[in-house]
């Protein structure tokens, strides 16, 4: 029977210089060789998951954006935009918090880039998103996104922030500096489970592996979680299995321990 297999991208598929072992490139391969279907699981929003050597590896779809956001076969299934008026609010008050955002869309990305210059990421996203990266002082009140995230600088005022977005949204604190925020009642494990009942796949016969607090709910939703030996603490109490490091075979390791390939 055909399984299902969710792979998170960073520090599960590539390391942080975005370079992907040649095993792991292969394993999904053989994965999908033998009948089963491979999907990104990732809270990057699908507009920055466009990198040719990752999509290059064969993929049947793409969960992007922590749940908000499920393609297959190149067709988006399910697009949760959050509605303008909070996009504004979000503009807004982030600013006045002296608190710089990146808004995170399906198609494109608005970087609050005052504030932002000593973050690599920021470097990368204006260079490997071209004409889809925005300065934010480009925002004209109407822009598509599903998510946001921020990074924490001096004199930013995070309790406001806390104050105004935690009703709307879960903050999830990544670094003491990095910030996500994932609209309430979205995460991974909802994008897999609105899939599994899209395909009726049962949710017994999903596989799933990650590294970090992100991926806590899908690793305890699917049947078989699996955690990166890179991973973090939280990420590996919450899976089932851990596997190698990413850079020891570690996706490898998996899908043989689990005889998917």
């Amino acid at each position: 029977m055909s399984k299902l297999v969710f792979f998170d991208i960073d520090g599960t598929i590539w390391d942080d210089r975005m370079v992907i072992p040649d095993s792991t490139v292969e394993a999904i391969r053989a994965l999908r060789a033998n009948g089963h279907k491979a999907f990104l699981c990732s809270g990057r929003a699908r507009a920055s998951i466009t990198a040719k050597n990752l999509l290059d590896i064969g993929f049947d779809g793409i969960i992007a954006a922590c749940g908000a956001y499920v393609e297959m076969d190149g067709e988006a299934l399910f697009d949760r935009l959050l509605p303008d008026e909070l996009v504004n609010r979000i503009v807004k008050v982030c600013s006045e918090a002296n608190m710089p955002v990146v808004l995170e869309g399906p198609r494109d990305y608005w970087m609050d880039a005052e504030g932002l210059e000593m973050d690599p990421y920021i470097d990368y996203l204006f260079k490997d998103l071209g004409r889809h990266a925005h300065n934010l002082s480009e925002y004209n009140g109407k822009i598509e996104i599903n998510k946001f995230s921020a990074d924490i600088i001096k004199n930013t005022d995070y309790d406001r922030i806390k104050r105004e977005f935690s009703g709307e949204f879960d903050i999830l604190e990544h670094t003491p500096e990095v910030v996500e925020f994932v609209p309430k009642g979205f995460s991974k494990q909802v994008g897999i489970e609105w899939l599994c009942n899209y395909l009726g796949v049962n949710i017994e016969d999903t596989y799933a592996l990650g590294d970090s607090i992100n991926d806590l709910q899908m690793l305890a939703a699917v049947g078989h979680g699996i955690a990166m030996g890179n991973g973090t603490d939280v990420a590996k109490e919450a899976a089932e299995f851990v596997t190698t490091d990413l850079w020891d075979d570690g996706v490898k390791n998996a899908l043989t321990h689990y005889g998917l390939i």
